[in-house]
């Protein structure tokens, strides 16, 4: 893991902060977004179904990007961090599919840190990558507020 002073954020606009871990998304993940969100569709929950007609059942987009912060947190850690704060999201693209099963990791590039009202607004790019597929499953421009301690 990445450690960066808060501080040292504008210099790193237009790098590669990193990679994650890989991920694997199981079933159960999927299952339990399903019962969080209420969203049932047979794509990601009828095992059967999907694997007949898909290949295989296939992860929420919505669960992909909902682990955004999760893959984060072994990529890089600012110290100095009084707070950070997921502000939202300038863009949201899912590009490709991830199946019950498939691994993701997610590579993140800084693209711009400003300081605004007492905190850096960061945003990055967040790309989420799906193991043995070119096409990226989701692309994120994430926001964050990081006010210092």
């Amino acid at each position: 893991m990445r450690e960066v002073p808060l501080t040292d954020l504008p210099s790193l606009v237009g790098q590669e902060i990193g990679v994650s871990d890989w991920l694997e998304i199981t079933q159960d993940r999927v299952n339990r977004f399903a019962d969080a969100t209420g969203d049932h569709q047979w794509i990601h929950v009828d095992v059967e179904r999907a694997t007949k007609e898909l290949g295989s059942p296939i992860a929420h987009g919505f669960l992909v990007v909902s682990l955004i912060p999760f893959l984060a947190k072994n990529i890089v850690q600012y110290q100095g961090v009084g707070r950070g704060i997921n502000y939202g999201s300038n863009k949201v693209r899912f590009t490709n599919v991830v199946p019950v099963g498939g691994r993701i990791r997610m590579r993140v590039t800084m693209l711009s840190a400003d300081m605004r009202a007492g905190a850096y607004q960061v945003v990055n790019q967040c790309t989420i990558e799906v193991e043995g597929q070119e096409r990226p499953a989701c692309v994120a421009e994430n926001i964050s507020l990081l006010y210092p301690a």
